[in-house]
């Protein structure tokens, strides 16, 4: 049995880092089409009402979000690799450094999952209310992108779902191996009294 939990944990460590990573990478493309789409269309920074597109002004607005976005997703790999510090990936036993470290993996992953979204919903409300006629125009007029996908603001739940199992599943792994650690004693337990 510790055999395949270490197995499962080890996986788990892994694909963690894995998915931290996917989320830093997913926080350097979610202004793609918003840049090639929109930029153009702003005629100052300076008054950000002032464009050829209603609505247009989303992507200024998200310029603190994606900011704040992209350090955060740093912030979780480097979270992720408190699980390798501690020797999650392949410890046969948990220490407190162990359990700290899945619990700071656990607590700023959820956190992270719940703020994001809640940020990249009401972006993408932001983003349908853009008149997109107006945006046909400006894109055939300039040569520019025209899209009215929401691909990057959706697919935030395959990432962030991959997150959450993965938390959910080191958890579950974590109480798989205190079962085991316990069974682990009470054999060490009972052998000691029949050897005496």
């Amino acid at each position: 049995m510790y055999k395949k939990q270490m197995k499962l944990q080890k996986i788990l460590c892994l694909g963690l880092l894995i998915v931290s990573a996917m989320i830093f990478i997913y926080s350097l493309g979610i202004m793609t089409d918003l840049y090639d789409a929109l930029y153009t269309t702003i005629r100052s920074a300076k008054n950000l009402d002032k464009s050829t597109v209603t609505g247009s002004r989303v992507y200024y607005d998200m310029q603190p979000f994606n900011k704040l976005f992209l350090r955060l997703s740093i912030g979780m790999i480097l979270v992720c690799l408190t699980l390798f510090i501690t020797n999650t990936q392949n410890r046969r036993k948990y220490y407190i450094g162990n359990y700290c470290s899945i619990a700071l993996v656990a607590a700023s992953g959820i956190a992270f999952t719940v703020w994001a979204h809640g940020q990249i919903e009401t972006f993408k409300a932001q983003f349908l209310a853009i008149n997109f006629e107006e945006l046909a125009k400006h894109a055939e007029k300039r040569k520019t992108l025209y899209t009215e996908s929401t691909f990057w603001f959706d697919i935030h739940y395959l990432i962030f779902g991959l997150l959450i199992i993965g938390i959910v599943l080191l958890i579950g792994s974590t109480i798989w191996k205190r079962k085991l650690m316990k069974e682990e004693q009470a054999l060490i337990a009972g052998g000691k009294e029949t050897t005496v």
